[in-house]
C-alpha cells in the first residue's frame, strides 16, 4: 500500500475531527434551549404532579439555574436506566435525577459541580431487622475503602445475614449493597424506589437502602421508617450533580456559573430547607 496514500488519508483524518470538533464548540457556544430529562419519580428531588406536570426540588432548583443561564429550558421524563444512553444519542442536553459524581460515570459524561451532598441510609417495616435511627445522630463516614469501613460494615452484616435487602438499579447505593452484603443477603434490585417500597411495606422485603432525604419526604408508606446508621462520606463522591457529553463543555460552564451563583446567595440552601427540612447544599 501505498504510504503517501496512507498518509494523505491520517491528514484527512485529522482534518475532519479537527473540522468536526471546530463545529461542535461553535454550535455549542450557541445554546439558547436546552432538553433536561429527569426521573419524575423520586420525591421530593423530582415527582410528577397531578396533571402530569414535574415538579420538586430539582424543578424549583432547575428554574433559577436556567433564569441565570440564560436559557430556555424544557424538562422531560425518562426511566433511569435510559438516562445516560439518551443522553449521548442527542435524546436531551442534560440530566438531572440526583445523580452521584463518580469516577465511573467520569468516564462516560461530564459533571457540573455539585448542588448537593447527602448521607444514605437503611430502611425498614420492622423494628426487629435493624435499630431504629437517632434523627440527631451524626452521619458515619465510609471513605470506600475496605480496610477503613470494615467495623461499620461488619456490623451491619451481622444484623442484615440472611435477610432480604431492596435497592433500586443503577445508583451509586447498588454497588455498595451488592459488593458488602450479597454473600450473606439476598438482594432484590427494583427499576423504581416506589417498586421496591410496595414489597418493603408488605413484608417481600427485610429492608431497603437509599438516599436518607428521600425516607424523610413524607412520600414513603407510613409504616417504613429509616433505621441504621446514616452513611455519608467520601465513599459516594462529591455530591449530586448535573450530567452532560463531554463535548458540550460550554453547556456545562453555563450551569457551573449559575450553580456558583444560586449557592453564593443561599438560593440552594433555601430550597433544600423548603423541601428536605435540612440543608443539601455542598
Amino acid at each position: 500500500m501505498n504510504a503517501k496514500r496512507i498518509s494523505g488519508k491520517l491528514r484527512l483524518g485529522v482534518l475532519a475531527g479537527v473540522v468536526a470538533a471546530l463545529a461542535t464548540s461553535a454550535q455549542a457556544k450557541e445554546w439558547t434551549s436546552v432538553t433536561i430529562a429527569t426521573e419524575g419519580a423520586y420525591a421530593p428531588w423530582n415527582q410528577t404532579l397531578p396533571g402530569g406536570k414535574l415538579g420538586g426540588f430539582e424543578h424549583e432548583l432547575l428554574t433559577t439555574l436556567c433564569t441565570r443561564a440564560q436559557l430556555k429550558c424544557n424538562l422531560v421524563a425518562q426511566d433511569w436506566d435510559g438516562m445516560i444512553p439518551g443522553l449521548q444519542a442527542g435524546k436531551f442536553d442534560v440530566l438531572m435525577d440526583v445523580i452521584s459524581i463518580t469516577p465511573e460515570r467520569e468516564k462516560i459524561i461530564a459533571f457540573s459541580r455539585p448542588y448537593a451532598s447527602t448521607p444514605a441510609t437503611f430502611a425498614v417495616s420492622d423494628d426487629g431487622i435493624l435499630p431504629k435511627a437517632s434523627p440527631n445522630a451524626a452521619a458515619v463516614k465510609l471513605t470506600g475503602d475496605a480496610k477503613n469501613d470494615q467495623a461499620v460494615v461488619d456490623g451491619l452484616r451481622k444484623q442484615l445475614k440472611g435477610k432480604t435487602i431492596g435497592i433500586q438499579s443503577g445508583t451509586v447505593y447498588t454497588k455498595f449493597i451488592q459488593d458488602n452484603f450479597k454473600d450473606i443477603a439476598t438482594i432484590r434490585v427494583y427499576k423504581t424506589a416506589q417498586e421496591r417500597d410496595l414489597d418493603l411495606a408488605n413484608g417481600r422485603i427485610d429492608a431497603s437502602f437509599d438516599d436518607l432525604t428521600y425516607f424523610l419526604s413524607g412520600s414513603v408508606d407510613k409504616s417504613i421508617s429509616v433505621a441504621g446508621p446514616k452513611i455519608g462520606g467520601p465513599i459516594w463522591g462529591p455530591g449530586e450533580g448535573l450530567g452532560f457529553r463531554k463535548q458540550d463543555a460550554d453547556l456545562k460552564a453555563k450551569f457551573d456559573a449559575a450553580l456558583a451563583s444560586a449557592i453564593a446567595d443561599g438560593t440552594v440552601k433555601s430550597l433544600s430547607e423548603k423541601w428536605f427540612k435540612t440543608n443539601v447544599a455542598p
